[in-house]
């Protein structure tokens, strides 16, 4: 992989502890995330990594530790907040309307975007009201992103309707459609074929180059991993124990012997 260049710290983890009843989920994360990096966090199953990802984007509040982006720190903020300060998710799991259209389901992305309110709104078909106005501006917005994923063919086809790949693809525009400045993605090659991988693999790399997001994700496949992402960190049962770039990460010896039972 060609090298990016990465700019200034910009998003923080400090000290993040979390815990479920007795169980300790999170013990003590820290790493932070560059301006424009593919930040990537691995582990095996069950080692925190979506509870990672659920306390920056605000689905999760932790006990102990905080957050801070931008210079603003913040250890208790719900998702809508997290999200209006420039954050976008998506989930291992789909969560989209199978009955709607592609182009309604990226456009649900950019309900933070609308800045009229519900008389402007109710107002609609009484002349060209703000409403329409900002309608068409945000339709041409993810006419774009639909463009830029490749998915022109199927802008009017209801979701349910494609296949898993392209599913996640449309997933990643109404992501895209937030205009986020950090974008969260929970396991975006989860079942997927080599060929679907490699497409959003592409797709991944060219929404850092070409907007310029800042992404942190979570991933199995480590050839994917270790292709795309700028530094990785690494957790095992709830705490960090590897950070590096992919070579340092690649050669630790508590990252071998988490994943392949090699003893050091």
């Amino acid at each position: 992989m060609a090298e990016r260049k990465a700019g200034e710290v910009i998003l923080e983890v400090n000290n993040i502890s979390l815990n479920f009843g007795g169980v300790k989920a999170l013990t003590d994360i820290s790493f932070n995330v560059r301006e424009h990096e593919v930040r990537a966090i691995i582990g095996p199953n069950g080692a925190g990594k979506s509870s990672m990802l659920n306390c920056i984007n605000g689905v999760y509040s932790p006990q102990q530790g905080s957050i801070t982006f931008r210079g603003r720190t913040f250890s208790n903020m719900n998702s809508r907040q997290v999200a209006e300060m420039g954050f976008a998710r998506t989930f291992q799991n789909l969560a989209l309307f199978k009955g709607m259209s592609v182009l309604d389901n990226i456009m649900t992305g950019r309900n933070l975007r609308m800045k009229t309110n519900i008389f402007q709104q109710a107002v609609r078909g009484f002349g060209w009201s703000a409403a329409e106005r900002e309608e068409t501006e945000q339709r041409e917005s993810v006419e774009k992103i639909i463009d830029f994923l490749e998915i022109q063919a199927h802008r009017k086809t209801p979701v349910g309707r494609l296949p898993y790949g392209l599913q996640k693809r449309v997933d990643l525009g109404r992501a895209l459609a937030m205009e986020p400045k950090v974008l969260l993605l929970d396991e975006p090659m989860a079942g997927m074929n080599v060929e679907e991988k490699q497409d959003m693999s592409r797709f991944i790399l060219d929404v850092n180059d070409e907007y310029g997001t800042t992404i942190v994700l979570i991933e199995h496949d480590m050839s994917v991993v270790m292709d795309i992402s700028d530094r990785i960190v690494v957790l095992d049962y709830g705490k960090k124990i590897g950070d590096g770039t992919p070579q340092e990460v690649r050669t630790n010896p508590d990252v071998i012997s988490a994943y392949l039972g090699t003893s050091h």
